[in-house]
């Protein structure tokens, strides 16, 4: 996030996620069903399922639990019935929020978020009201201490798997892509055997605003916090510059 660094931000997110394990395994449980439906049980012919994989790992899911998942969606596939839904809105002072929801019932989903955003002081949009204000990149995260190359050498290897750029912070590197070359980025990673800190498609805001009012700020967090207990949501992306706890 500007002016943060983005592995502080992912190792705090992370901290909150092992405080609701139940939440992300649900979460997780329910993109592996999906996965398995659309692509099939094998992960080395399903890179969909290979990064959902990879995220379970990411948020300490046991490979038992994981394995199950898989098992239970592969015998399962035509009880499958989740569906992707997004929403869009504006939280306080015109904050832009996307909402990406992945569930079994639209209505119950729908009414949820509405709740959240007005719970917050913020309403819902139409399609695309602020989805313009994003672009939609795959995002790379790797840990500087758990990477030998230097950043030159990284760079040369994603650059030549197709990756648009990379940034070097205090702590970590950022490797950004476009979302049709992410895979390969990914692979060539895998491949040099350099672990990823996060790895996910993902929407990144093209501007940032700033919130110094402490109702609004209260607001913003109410929103994002509500939102980030409802089992149906799968992930929150806005363009608040939210300083660091």
């Amino acid at each position: 996030m500007s002016g943060h660094s983005k592995f502080a931000n992912i190792k705090h997110k992370k901290e909150k996620n092992d405080a609701a394990k139940g939440k992300i395994f649900t979460i997780i449980g329910r993109e592996i069903a999906v996965a398995v439906k659309e692509g099939g049980p094998d992960p080395a012919n399903n890179f969909k399922l290979a990064q959902v994989i990879q995220k379970a790992r990411a948020n300490n899911m046991p490979n038992d639990t994981i394995d199950r998942g898989i098992k239970k969606a592969a015998g399962d596939v035509g009880n499958v019935n989740y569906q992707y839904n997004t929403y869009e809105g504006y939280g306080p002072a015109g904050m832009a929020i996307i909402v990406d929801t992945l569930t079994d019932n639209q209505n119950r989903t729908a009414a949820n978020v509405r709740a959240a955003f007005a719970k917050g002081s913020g309403n819902i949009g139409t399609q695309g009201c602020v989805s313009f204000m994003f672009d939609k990149k795959g995002q790379i995260i790797i840990d500087r201490e758990e990477c030998d190359l230097s950043a030159d050498d990284l760079m040369m290897i994603v650059l030549d798997a197709g990756a648009e750029d990379l940034k070097e912070e205090e702590d970590s590197f950022e490797i950004l892509t476009a979302e049709e070359d992410f895979e390969a980025v990914t692979e060539a990673l895998k491949a040099e055997g350099i672990e990823t800190a996060s790895a996910e498609v993902t929407m990144i805001p093209q501007n940032y605003v700033k919130l110094t009012d402490e109702n609004q700020i209260k607001q913003a967090r109410r929103i994002l916090d509500i939102l980030d207990e409802d089992d149906d949501v799968q992930a929150v992306y806005h363009n608040w510059d939210e300083p660091e706890d």
